[in-house]
């Protein structure tokens, strides 16, 4: 891919949208930036500077856009695992004799364990040989070998914080195989119901927690801070059921769900008060949606491995430094690539301390704290001091095509128009002229979704792209190479760079492409039967083991939604392998 081609995609971006203020706390003593433990930041009083920008080199931009691609691909297949682990449970059955997969000598249940050396702090011995813990054991072993296997070698990494947090808790430190099946130890992860974060986070519980999400900061992706949410809301739910795997039941699926299944249970002598066992009780029941009755033999299963992994044909964990920092308190907006620089690290290892920022920068208005790495913080802080207020923030450079607008930059790069208004005071009014060049404060991150297109670009010789949510003309052109004015003028959109869901647009003049698609239209129109009954026909397909809906859909190019009404399934209803269901045409 293109250098052009990325950094268009790159600055099309905008970063998460949604705001809300962080949290009241003491305001910080008016020091200096020094290196320290980590405070809680609170805004600052101090007016904000004038900005002189100090462009981002070429060799920095080019370092930016590499590691934007590989966080975004790695993400991105990350969350192509988690999607077919949480939608395992579409081809099952709500039975519990489902057959123990035959996956040769290692893979026992009980007596295997017996065995084994591994000591845990959850009830793994009791119920390691429920069918569907062998299930999902079988599953990290051969589909999902090599992703799992990158998860634990994250885990290293940040197991030690981890179980120190929940051990915090009164917690068993075995929960932090949560992490393991909600994300892979990824900050960066995001679900397709926006979840985010290692600890999988929804904004609403995230906020209940007092973490921060807003278009500068989303503290979900901070492992630090979402450890401590996650510790406890684990504390809070585990209070309220008694039970660790009720509590990561209702981590999964909702404290008022897994509340009103154990409700509609009959009673029982000897399971008058829940216990672990209430959980299995539940999981022979229809009270529960597939998905979170799965969800505790998957954390059973992910323990196992991760305890033994040689047991189980992984290789042994690589032996890590946890994670360690240093950290400064910056008083206003600054840059990530600035305090890489001054700590003479890379940005790389400074983003890497900090995913939380989703701008490659800090809040304006804002004390902030930024984390280097050990050792670095010093140092850092005294150069951070002798740097003018002008130069915290790094900025690229956009030269204005005709018709452009401060709002439409803002909109295009994913920062505030202000932003960019103060990084331009010699700007009169919100009006640019063509060949004007205009400082942007650097962007964020590429959000998953993007990654994915980035992942399987369309072909070089394509002609016509189908426009997806959130897709826009500025990251569209950036896919094909071509640029945003030639897409106006291909499409007829004067001006205008509204585009919407669905909207088939011509993204290349090539005479190949246009040769091809007449062949192509040629060898279908002496092929095809009448228009009519193309429509009317209804495509057929049988389900395979493994085989979901979201893949189905995915596969045809037709909503979930859309199966279901098709083929009369509800929300919760589960495919079976060998099943006839109807394609929408």
């Amino acid at each position: 891919m293109s250098r052009y081609r990325l950094i268009i995609a790159l600055a099309a971006v905008a970063a998460c949208a949604g705001q809300s203020a962080p949290r009241e706390v003491p305001a910080p003593s008016p020091e200096p930036a020094v290196a320290t433990a980590e405070p809680a930041p609170a805004p600052s009083t101090e007016p904000e500077p004038s900005l002189v920008p100090a462009p981002m080199t070429d060799s920095a931009l080019d370092q930016q856009l590499a590691e934007e691609l590989r966080q975004a691909s790695d993400s991105a297949a990350d969350e192509a695992v988690l999607e077919t682990l949480a939608n395992l449970h579409a081809d099952s059955t709500d039975r519990d004799d489902i057959p123990i997969p035959d996956a040769g000598p290692g893979l026992g249940g009980a007596k295997a364990l017996t065995n084994a050396s591994a000591k845990f702090d959850i009830n793994v011995e009791r119920f390691n040989s429920h069918s569907r813990v062998q299930y999902y054991l079988d599953f990290f072993k051969t589909t999902a070998r090599d992703r799992f296997a990158i998860w634990l070698d994250r885990m290293p990494r940040y197991e030690p914080m981890i179980r120190q947090r929940l051990q915090a808790e009164g917690l068993p430190g075995d929960l932090v195989y949560l992490a393991l099946i909600e994300s892979g130890f990824s900050n960066t992860a995001t679900s397709r119901a926006r979840a985010v974060g290692m600890w999988q986070f929804m904004k609403g519980t995230a906020r209940l927690y007092g973490l921060r999400i807003d278009r500068w900061v989303d503290d979900r992706r901070d492992p630090f801070k979402a450890t401590d949410a996650a510790a406890r809301h684990l504390k809070d739910l585990t209070n309220m059921f008694g039970s660790y795997y009720l509590a990561a039941a209702a981590y999964n699926a909702g404290a008022g769900r897994v509340s009103r299944g154990i409700n509609r249970l009959p009673d029982d002598d000897d399971d008058s008060i829940p216990s672990d066992a209430t959980f299995f009780r539940l999981y022979d029941t229809k009270l529960l949606r597939r998905e979170t009755k799965d969800y505790v033999p998957k954390l059973i299963a992910a323990a196992m491995i991760a305890k033994e992994p040689e047991r189980y044909g992984f290789p042994a964990i690589p032996q890590e430094t946890p994670v360690a920092y240093d950290s400064i308190v910056v008083p206003d907006q600054t840059g990530l690539d600035v305090v890489a620089r001054l700590a003479d690290t890379t940005l790389a290892a400074i983003r890497d301390l900090n995913p939380q920022y989703l701008r490659l920068a800090t809040p304006p208005g804002t004390r902030s704290v930024i984390r280097v790495p050990p050792g670095l913080g010093e140092a850092t802080a005294v150069a951070y001091a002798d740097l003018p207020a002008g130069q915290r923030v790094s900025y690229r450079e956009h030269v204005a095509q005709r018709g452009e607008t401060i709002g439409g930059l803002a909109k295009r790069y994913g920062v505030g128009a202000s932003d960019i208004i103060a990084a331009n005071p010699r700007f009169h009014g919100r009006a640019l002229r063509a060949g004007q060049t205009v400082i942007i404060p650097t962007a964020g991150p590429l959000p998953a979704e993007v990654a994915r297109q980035l992942a399987a670009p369309e072909p070089a010789d394509a002609e016509f792209h189908r426009v997806r949510r959130g897709e826009t003309l500025g990251l569209i052109a950036g896919r094909y190479g071509v640029t945003q004015h030639q897409l106006q003028i291909w499409n007829r959109l004067g001006k205008s760079t509204t585009i919407r869901s669905g909207q088939r647009l011509r993204v290349s003049r090539s005479d190949v492409a246009v040769r091809v698609r007449s062949k192509a239209a040629a060898r279908a129109k002496a092929t095809a039967r009448p228009k009519a009954a193309r429509l009317g026909a209804a495509h057929t397909h049988v389900v395979r083991a493994g085989e979901t809906l979201a893949g189905l859909a995915r596969r045809y190019g037709v909503s979930i939604q859309a199966l279901r009404k098709a083929n009369g399934l509800s929300e919760d209803a589960m495919l079976k392998r060998g099943a006839r269901l109807r394609i929408p045409a």
